[in-house]
This record gives structure tokens, sequence and C-alpha cells, in this order.
């Protein structure tokens, strides 16, 4: 269909509010739920279409035009850097980015960690803040488990997205600052946006009254 739209939706924790959300847009999602083995849902009739997908890929689905809009994270947004218009804050699945350091740390200036080893996830957002910082650090990328770095000697301190601070606590973990705070956004891929600017602008507009009013969280 010409005029169908494409979403890119969130596997995980994203999943049960995102659905919240089309739901009281008027969106159809029936059957959509993490453990379908469906990656793909279409609704002919309401000219929309799920894609299903990690939040690191929905971005990149987007930038790509294999999806016209995405729901994903700041968190995400900020760090793969993807050519993508940044529609709507949704306001749900808050969590925010954090220098955190062992406990035997927890009275040090950030300052004085010039020259550390930083172990994260997000490599692009922690090189950009301690740059900001006048700070040079040695960055090491992680793809799991990052608050075991500090514990084995990897490294010294590490950038993390938390959204409690339960996990730095069991791993006797404190956060010395705070970078940004994220939310779950709306993105649109810019081509798309023009294109489909009729059946994209209403849905913003009604996602924009939704974030205001708020709806019922799950993460």
């Amino acid at each position: 269909m010409e005029n169908e739209l494409t979403i890119a939706l969130c596997k995980g924790n994203l999943l049960k509010p995102t659905l919240v959300l089309l739901a009281a847009a008027g969106l159809p999602n029936d059957g959509v739920t993490e453990d379908s083995r469906n990656l793909v849902f279409t609704y002919a009739e309401d000219g929309i279409r799920y894609l299903i997908c990690r939040p690191t890929d929905v971005p990149t689905y987007v930038e790509q035009g294999a999806a016209d809009l995405g729901i994903v994270g700041k968190d995400v947004i900020v760090e793969q850097q993807k050519d993508v218009f940044e529609l709507v804050d949704l306001g749900f699945g808050a969590c925010r980015f954090v220098v955190a350091v062992p406990e035997t740390l927890k009275d040090v200036r950030l300052k004085d960690l010039n020259y550390r080893r930083v172990a994260t996830k997000f490599p692009r957002v922690a090189e950009a803040f301690f740059r900001s910082q006048g700070m040079q650090v040695e960055v090491i990328k992680l793809h799991g488990n990052i608050e075991l770095a500090p514990i084995i000697g990897v490294a010294d301190l590490i950038v993390d997205l938390v959204s409690t601070g339960k996990t730095l606590r069991e791993n006797n973990l404190v956060e010395l600052t705070t970078i940004m705070a994220s939310t779950t956004r709306l993105i649109s891929n810019p081509v798309s946006f023009r294109t489909k600017f009729d059946r994209i602008e209403p849905l913003v507009q009604v996602m924009q009254q939704i974030a205001k009013g708020g709806i019922d969280r799950a993460d």
C-alpha cells in the first residue's frame, strides 16, 4: 500500500507501554506481544505495519527507510546519531546516563579522574561528555555487564544507563554525576515525513496530547 505506515517498535521493556500508547492513539495492535515469534505485523485495513526489533536497530531501520516511524529511547538516538527526525517526547521509559565509580572513589571529583579508563556500551555518549568536561579518558567499549569492569580491573569507572540504580548498588558502584536524562521518542525517516506528512502529522498531534496527559506506564 502506497500510503501504508511502517513503524519500528522495540522488543523488551518498552514494548508494553508502547502498545498502550498505540491503542490510545487509535492504532491497531491486536496480536502484538513480546512472546510472538512474528517480527512483522500487518493491518492492511488500517494501512499500518509494525516491525518488532532490537532497540539498537530501530534508528537504522528508520534512517534506511525500512520503517517510516520508530519508537525508541533517546539514549539510542544519541548514541546512534542516525539521520532521523525526532518528533515527540513520549515521556515513558525514563532513565539516565550516569558516570559511576567504585564506592572507594565516591568522594572523588570528576576532574580527578582525568586519563582514566572508562567502560561503556555507549562510546559516543561517553567520549562527548568527557570532551565537554575538558578531560581525556580511554573509552573501552563493552557489550554487557558493564558493572563488572571496575571489579576486575578492566576500567576505573563506567558510563551506563540506569533507571533505579539498583544494579549499580548491587555491584558496589555509586553515581558520580548524571550526563543526561532519556525518555522514549517518536522518530521519523526524513523522506517519509515529507511524502507521508498527511498521515504522520495527525499521529504526531495525537501522541503529543497523549504524552502531555500521560499513559499507563509499565517500564
